[in-house]
């Protein structure tokens, strides 16, 4: 008889670990997503040839600083969704855009973008250039500029920094092409 009671009592606590070890588990998963790093999905062709419709992305969002040239994600609410571009410009600098040759200049350099598709020659009409980007804001653009709706349409503009989720850190879907992004 004594036996049995403690298999019960044996049963018990180890279905009680078993729980406490689930919920841990739970909340350390709830906070690392929450306050460390998030997940976001490409929408559409905008990034092409960098990101592809569909790539599953994770961001990195703790104590994160965006810098130029880096690949976020951000709450757009003019185009009420969650979007993916390139800062092109940080607080504080100047953007111009030669919209006939589709060169981008940021403080008067030319940019160096090995990574766009295509040239920038399609002025959205959101801004009169040159612009200066405002304190905690940036100027965003996708990788395709021909088929990219960012900061040079005026639903988009300046992407303030309270709406940034992260950087771009690692892309792990599709799996044939799970890519690091520094």
């Amino acid at each position: 008889m004594m036996e049995d009671s403690n298999k019960k009592t044996s049963l018990i606590d180890s279905a009680l670990d078993w729980l406490k070890s689930l919920c841990i588990t739970f909340a350390v998963v709830v906070l690392l997503f929450t306050f460390v790093v998030r997940t976001a999905v490409v929408n559409g062709s905008s990034m092409t040839d960098t990101l592809q419709d569909g790539d599953f992305l994770i961001l990195w969002s703790l104590f994160y600083t965006p810098q130029q040239g880096d690949i976020i994600s951000a709450n757009c609410e003019g185009l009420d969704e969650v979007i993916v571009k390139r800062i092109i410009a940080v607080e504080g600098q100047t953007v111009d855009i030669d919209f006939e040759t589709g060169s981008v200049y940021v403080d008067g350099e030319l940019l160096d973008e090995p990574y766009i598709k295509n040239l920038t020659l399609n002025d959205e009409g959101g801004f009169s250039y040159p612009v200066t980007v405002g304190e905690g804001q940036y100027f965003v653009m996708g990788d395709n500029r021909q088929g990219s709706r960012d900061s040079r349409d005026a639903s988009v503009g300046l992407i303030d920094r309270d709406d940034i989720l992260g950087k771009v850190v690692l892309r792990l879907y599709p799996f044939s092409d799970i890519t690091i992004f520094s």
